[in-house]
């Protein structure tokens, strides 16, 4: 018989640009299993280069219950007639058809976020009560849980008297090969850039209050990379307030490419709102992803976000999301390259500093220890 362990690592979306499964995955194979990634492959999907096994599946729906429950379905059946001795279920849209598809195999639950706390949930209380109802019978039977920082591992703890295992969204070092200039990437050199990032750009979270910002900010320009629910919301802001100039707008791309953009920016956004326990509780990967690039970061003033810029010195921690406090940042920081530059430094030692391999080397010991 064959000595190779099988692992099924499950997510809902179209695996592309999720660099913390992907992480996932490569310490899977380090210890020895041999991987399939599952996930949905939607309209326009980037290809995939991954040195393990994937699947995306071609659903029907795409979003609401059908969706899920066509996702579950599937996801149960595969799992349930899998040769896998683990399972990982990113997520709670993933965990009903992971818990039950699992059959008395080894399960492992990775929370992204405080899922039944996210906006999208709370306006819809019904919806949020059938999510709380599934976690709240799962989550107290689950053994192996990780997450992404130490507030919602407590969050967590306090509901459900459950230790979690904190495994941050620090990328690992990656080649990310020649870096093109500003003039390759077709962006102006005189100008100061602010980028931000995410394929969540989603309402709540500081896209619209940075959009407006750039109102009172003709000498900097903005990149907007990624998706979200607030995309059209923001594509309208700039064309009402005239922006075309000062906003840029692409969409969600390779790890690689997007980096090479950000690496040519000056200033990175973290805006998330303190209106709900999932965004105060968030610690976003681009904010590392600026560090990274070797660009200080302007955040909100949420306990994990702000609490890294401060650790470190990193950037600057505004108070309040709001347009004009924002313009009054940048243009003060823009005003100071003294300050700037030591900002920078700070943003290069940072990333250093948090290499991710500390969260590898967790997500390894959790691994191992399964056997």
């Amino acid at each position: 018989m064959s000595s190779v362990r099988h692992a099924i690592v499950c997510v809902t979306n179209d695996l592309s640009t999720d660099n913390r499964v992907h992480r996932t995955c490569m310490v899977l194979q380090e210890v020895g299993y041999e991987v399939l990634l599952v996930g949905r492959r939607l309209p326009g999907a980037q290809p995939l280069d991954r040195p393990y096994r994937t699947l995306r599946m071609r659903l029907l729906f795409r979003t609401g219950a059908l969706f899920y429950a066509e996702y579950d379905l599937r996801l149960f059946f595969l799992l349930l007639f899998s040769r896998a001795s683990l399972i990982v279920a990113n997520d709670l849209d993933t965990l009903p058809a992971a818990y039950l598809g699992a059959f008395g195999r080894t399960l492992v639950y990775d929370t992204h976020e405080f899922f039944t706390e996210v906006p999208e949930l709370l306006d819809r209380p019904f919806v949020r009560s059938i999510w709380l109802t599934l976690e709240r019978w799962i989550f107290p039977r689950l053994e192996y849980i990780v997450t992404v920082n130490k507030s919602i591992a407590r969050a967590y703890e306090q509901r459900y008297g459950k230790q979690l295992l904190v495994v941050r969204n620090i990328p690992m070092p990656r080649d990310l090969g020649r870096l093109p200039s500003r003039e390759e990437l077709r962006l102006p050199t005189d100008r100061f850039i602010l980028v931000l990032q995410g394929s969540g750009i989603n309402v709540e979270r500081g896209g619209e209050e940075a959009v407006l910002a750039m109102r009172e900010l003709p000498d900097a320009l903005l990149l907007l990379i990624g998706g979200g629910d607030a995309w059209p919301i923001l594509e309208k802001l700039v064309v009402e307030n005239a922006l075309e100039d000062r906003v840029r707008m692409l969409p969600r791309m390779p790890y690689e490419r997007m980096m090479q953009y950000t690496s040519n920016a000056d200033l990175g956004l973290s805006l998330d709102k303190d209106t709900n326990l999932n965004y105060r509780y968030s610690l976003p990967n681009k904010l590392f992803d600026y560090f990274r690039a070797g660009i200080p970061a302007l955040v909100s003033d949420l306990p994990e976000v702000a609490g890294v810029v401060r650790e470190y010195g990193a950037g600057i921690v505004i108070g309040k999301v709001d347009p004009a406090l924002i313009a009054s940042n940048v243009r003060a920081l823009m005003g100071d390259p003294v300050r700037y530059g030591a900002l920078r430094e700070k943003a290069i030692f940072a990333a250093s500093t948090l290499d991710g391999e500390g969260e590898k080397e967790a997500l390894l010991g959790l691994f191992r220890s399964l056997g």
